[in-house]
């Protein structure tokens, strides 16, 4: 039948595509490391002259966040943007293999200070972060560097290469929680945060949950997640922004270092609303900070715009109006 076919297909390609990430985490990190880097840029620029959905999308954004730019203008930004992307995958495939010290010669940090003193003190740390340059890198950096990392990744299919991902993350020292499928995510980072000590950093410029926060990014309405602001609104934690790009340098993996920049905390609210009736309040805050990470963000995001890896809909008028609906339907409920 027709659909049996469909179903073999589907396994078939969910096994090639599990085979694939193996093969790429235990062959990249073999080859010479100038060579490594050559080859992604060579399939970055395939993949950016191919086209295809993710390309489309990446330059849908890029147009958004660079509207002075023209088509043409455009187009070398997309390519670069191509480019930092696959480079992301080449340093994601050969982290495991890479020792500390050649982690810490691939990073610099900005305005850390106040992060190291709150995470020294007892205190908990929640990063608002977006799909800046390498989040892995960052993660192995300050999981030695910082505090203990504890973070959500999203549940991948297949099942087989969402526990690769998990299990290569936690090689570099983090703490993994699915998004879904388990017990409560939010939970489990309240429990982390309050416990004190605790670095955690959260992928929020994309709205994975359709609950999200409508906001303003590049002067332009789009949905990020509400999480970060509500774990530090419900915790006390400490929310910094935190945007990422790479640099030419000579002593980083493959000529680059990752800059990671910590803005200064958004501020938390004293007497902290709790309870049912103060949900309204809770949500009025969550919003207002998220929008203080969004500005945060789009600084970055302008600035270095080819290292922000975002192929999926973020800006509201690319949204699917029933999505919206139901979203805003779950927020008013």
């Amino acid at each position: 039948m027709w659909w049996r076919r469909g179903a073999a297909t589907e396994a078939v390609r969910k096994r090639a595509t599990v085979a694939g990430f193996r093969l790429a985490w235990s062959g990249v990190c073999r080859l010479p490391e100038p060579l490594a880097y050559r080859l992604f840029d060579a399939i970055a620029d395939v993949t950016y002259r191919l086209g295809g959905t993710d390309v489309a999308r990446l330059r849908s954004n890029y147009a958004r966040v660079r509207p002075e730019l023209s088509a043409t203008q455009l187009e070398p930004l997309v390519r670069a943007g191509v480019r930092s992307y696959l480079r992301y995958w080449c340093e994601a495939f050969r982290l495991p293999t890479l020792s500390p010290e050649r982690i810490d010669a691939g990073v610099r940090a900005v305005g850390d200070e106040p992060v190291r003193a709150r995470l020294a003190a007892g205190g908990s740390v929640v990063c608002f972060l977006g799909h800046l340059a390498n989040w892995d890198t960052a993660g192995a950096w300050a999981s030695r560097g910082l505090a203990p990392v504890t973070t959500v990744t999203e549940r991948l299919e297949p099942e087989e290469l969402f526990a690769q991902f998990v299990a290569f993350r936690e090689t570099l020292g983090m703490r993994i929680l699915p998004l879904t499928g388990g017990s409560s995510a939010f939970e489990n980072l309240r429990t982390a945060a309050t416990a004190g000590g605790a670095l955690i950093p959260l992928l929020a410029d994309r709205d994975l949950t359709a609950t999200g926060v409508e906001v303003d990014l590049v002067g332009r309405r789009a949905r990020m997640a509400a999480g970060p602001a509500a774990l530090a609104l419900a915790t006390g934690a400490a929310l910094h922004p935190v945007t990422m790009h790479y640099e030419r340098h000579p002593r980083g993996p493959g000529g680059y270092r990752l800059v990671i920049t910590f803005a200064p905390a958004v501020p938390v609210p004293e007497g902290r609303p709790s309870g049912e009736a103060d949900a309204a309040d809770a949500r009025a805050l969550t919003a207002a900070m998220t929008q203080a990470c969004a500005n945060a963000l789009a600084a970055g995001i302008a600035e270095h715009t080819a290292d922000w890896h975002m192929m999926q809909r973020v800006f509201v008028e690319d949204l699917d109006p029933s999505r919206l609906e139901s979203s805003r339907l779950q927020s008013a409920s």
